[in-house]
Parts: structure tokens; sequence; C-alpha cells
């Protein structure tokens, strides 16, 4: 019996001891300042920010810098990033489901991401950097700043439809609009969202950041932008591609090496009983 039961706690000390090997080597790989992390910094930056806040404290979209009742969230938030949420402001980001964003890319945004979840956030401080615009000159017949918008436009707009309105997550906005008041149809869009797609609510009246005025400008800027034929997605995010490890094939490394145990040991429970 003595016996028996040392080779039980053998095998599960050996359980418990692979298993921290495996955690500890994917928190190094989450490390608030690991290049996996720092890359993902740079692409929520680029991707997420204008939704989810700089800090993921919660903008349009919803707060990302908490405590995630997940056994793996690393697995939700991939999911969640990778596949949209059907019916909601959240498209889909992966290149697999039409977005702009490869596996590795979406694999750094959660490294970081969790970085939140610990406490020990990397904080990214991104470049700064002007987007030269030509002046325009106003629309006829259209209320607002074509030449404020057009900065609202680069704060708020271009990661979704892109710099220059030709489309990315979102539609196309570079082209002639087939309404009678085509700046009414825009400034509605813009101010009340589209119910069930992608395109949330900005005016201030409905949750949303903007005040009527900002939305007038960033409508006269739309109806400035030149026609353009293309329909092709706008190249994906500058951030310097580089390998990143899979953290989601160490934990299922890790989960299967747990479940291995938990069937030895109760094969080795089932079966002692009927040793003499």
């Amino acid at each position: 019996m003595a016996r028996f039961y040392r080779l039980a706690a053998y095998i599960i000390g050996m359980v418990l001891f692979i298993s921290a090997v495996l955690v500890s080597g994917v928190r190094a790989q989450q490390g608030s300042d690991s290049p996996l992390v720092k890359q993902g910094a740079e692409l929520f930056a680029q991707n997420c920010a204008v939704c989810h806040g700089s800090q993921g404290q919660g903008r349009i979209g919803a707060t990302l810098a908490k405590n995630w009742p997940s056994i793996r969230p690393d697995l939700e938030i991939k999911a969640t990033i990778s596949n949209g949420v059907s019916g909601s402001p959240m498209p889909a980001w992966s290149q697999a489901n039409g977005g702009p964003l490869s596996d590795s890319e979406i694999e750094a945004i959660v490294a970081y991401i969790l970085t939140w979840e610990s406490g020990q956030p990397y904080v990214y401080v991104p470049e700064v950097t002007a987007t030269f615009r030509p002046p325009i000159s106003p629309v006829p017949d259209v209320q607002g700043d074509p030449n404020k918008g057009a900065s609202l436009f680069d704060q708020n707009c271009v990661v979704c439809h892109g710099p220059n309105g030709q489309g990315r997550i979102g539609a196309r906005l570079s082209k002639n609009w087939s309404a009678i008041r085509p700046d009414l149809e825009v400034k509605s869009t813009i101010s009340n969202g589209v119910t069930g797609s992608v395109m949330p609510a900005w005016s201030q009246a409905k949750g949303g950041p903007l005040s009527d005025n900002e939305i007038n400008d960033l409508t006269a800027f739309i109806l400035s932008l030149p026609n353009t034929a293309s329909t092709e997605p706008a190249p994906t995010s500058s951030a310097a591609s580089q390998p990143v490890s899979d953290i989601g094939s160490l934990g299922g490394i890790l989960l299967t090496i747990v479940i291995f145990g938990l069937i030895v040991g109760v094969i080795l429970l089932v079966q002692r009983p009927s040793e003499k």
C-alpha cells in the first residue's frame, strides 16, 4: 500500500513540476519587455486603440484592461480578434476571415493585452507622425470643415476605412454617394452606426466620443474624397514581421500533460483495490 501511494505521489509531483515549468515558460514569453509583447503593443496602437483606448480602458469598444474570467484567456481573446463577434461592432481581423492581420500578429496582440491582467503592462509610446493632406476646399451645400474632418478621420476612421477611404475592415468611402442628400446619409451613419454591423455609433448622444460639429466636419471630409475604382483593402500594418512563439501550443502541451497525469492516476487508483 505504501509503495502504491509513493508511486501516485511521484506521478502527481512530476505532473505539477512539468506544469510549473511550462507555465513559467509561457509567462516568460509574455513578459512585459519581450519582443512578442512589444510587437503586440505596436500592432494594438495601430489597429485596436481607436476603439478600445490606448490603455485598453474602452472607448467605442469594450474594456480590455481587466482580469479575464477564463481558464485560457489567451484562446478566448485570440478567437475574438480572429473571428470577431457576430452582430456587434467587433469585426474579424484574421486574414483567414478577410481581415488584415496574420495569426502571428494576432498572437502578439493577445500577449500584449494579457500584460494588463498581470498588472505589468508594456508602456508603448508611438512615434508621432503627421499625415500631410493638401488643403481641401469646402464641399458645396455641406455643413462642416473638411480640413478639420481630415484630422478627425486620421484619428478615428483610418483603422477601419483606410487612409484615403479605400476600405480596410470597414466599407469603402471614396465613392459616389447615390443619395439625394449624401451629407445626411453619411452624418446619420456616423452618428447612429449601423445596427448589426461593425459600424458603431460615434455621436456623444449615442455614447460615442464625437460632438455634432466633429461629425459635420467628418461628413464634409468624406464627401470630399475622390471616387476610387479599387476596392482592395489597404496593406496590413507596418509593424515589422518577426517569428513569434505559439502561446496557444505551449498551453496545449501543458493541458495534455496534466490530463495524461490525471488519467494515469485514475487508472492506478482503479486497479489498486484488485491487487492482493
